[in-house]
């Protein structure tokens, strides 16, 4: 399954970022509380998807996990260190041609934030 979290596509099949003793803790975490949990990570690191693509394909395996429908979340932090509150977070569920598009930019790194709010998101249309 492809993931499109903020402006970066990651292959959910690929093997599982938790061991199996992780993934059975996470079991018990509601959509909320990993919702919550991305926008904390956000808040630190608005870029967490260029920092940290690990931690962050594990936040996307966790919101694929709990709402399977979703394959797209955008994370809109306004600055590094901002309250957990203040970040933005947006779900979509795309058609899988439209995914496999991105995915393809992404991997000629011509996926940026633009492109994808272009594609996604239209934030910045108005």
């Amino acid at each position: 399954m492809l993931f499109l979290l903020n402006d970066v596509v990651f292959d959910l099949d690929q093997t599982c970022p938790v061991s199996a003793v992780d993934a059975r803790r996470f079991e018990r975490l509601g959509l909320d509380y990993v919702v919550e949990l991305g926008c904390e990570l956000f808040s630190e690191d608005p870029m967490l998807h260029r920092n940290d693509p690990e931690r962050a394909r594990r936040l996307a395996w966790l919101i694929a996990a709990r709402s399977p429908d979703v394959n797209a979340a955008l994370f809109a932090a306004p600055e590094a260190g901002c309250p957990a509150d203040l970040v933005e977070p947006r779900f979509c569920a795309l058609p899988q041609t439209a995914m496999q598009q991105l995915h393809r930019r992404d991997e000629r790194g011509r996926l940026d934030a633009v492109a994808a709010d272009k594609a996604v998101w239209n934030r910045m249309a108005a």
